[in-house]
């Protein structure tokens, strides 16, 4: 059944909105994907904060022709059955969650993207930044690194006492 061009003009604008709100967008190929799978995948997305919406690529080229800074975006590697993944949070979030989702669902192909600035993403680029690690994990990573040379130093200091302690005693118990 065809979109009606009010439902089309609603769908740019939303689009629209979505790219120009968006820190990270992604797209990956879902051909062969069930709808239960598709499912899955919404509700994985929205755990992580993730927006997923599966429109047509000119509609989403309609919408990245009306923000300026998304005018020279290289729309290119757009083709095919697309899922598109914003995320207004995280600029690694949408690669992230569309990747771990397809390693249990091979069927989902991570193809392209766009970062907040305008740019467009290679799929390289993409598989690079579903490998980061998230900005909990990361902080996570930072405080480890600041806590160590004190739990460091807190174990030398705390050695350094009961070696004096185990003296003493053993020297009490010679007397």
């Amino acid at each position: 059944m065809a979109i009606t061009r009010d439902k089309k003009n609603t769908l740019v604008t939303e689009l629209a909105d979505l790219f120009a709100t968006a820190k990270g967008t992604v797209g990956a190929t879902y051909t062969g994907l069930s709808v239960a799978d598709m499912q899955q995948l919404r509700a994985a997305a929205r755990e992580a904060g993730v927006v997923i919406k599966v429109v047509k690529n000119r509609l989403v080229r309609v919408a990245l022709g009306q923000d300026e800074k998304f005018k020279a975006a290289d729309t290119s590697l757009l083709t095919g059955q697309l899922v598109y993944a914003f995320s207004s949070d995280d600029e690694v979030a949408p690669a992230q969650v569309l990747a771990a989702f397809a390693k249990k669902h091979p069927e989902l192909q991570l193809v392209a993207g766009f970062d907040g600035q305008g740019s467009s993403l290679n799929t390289a680029t993409v598989k690079a930044l579903a490998e980061l690690p998230t900005k909990d994990q990361l902080r996570g990573q930072v405080v480890s690194v600041i806590a160590a040379p004190l739990t460091q130093f807190l174990g030398v200091a705390n050695g350094a006492q009961r070696g004096f302690a185990q003296v003493l005693s053993q020297r009490a118990e010679q007397i």
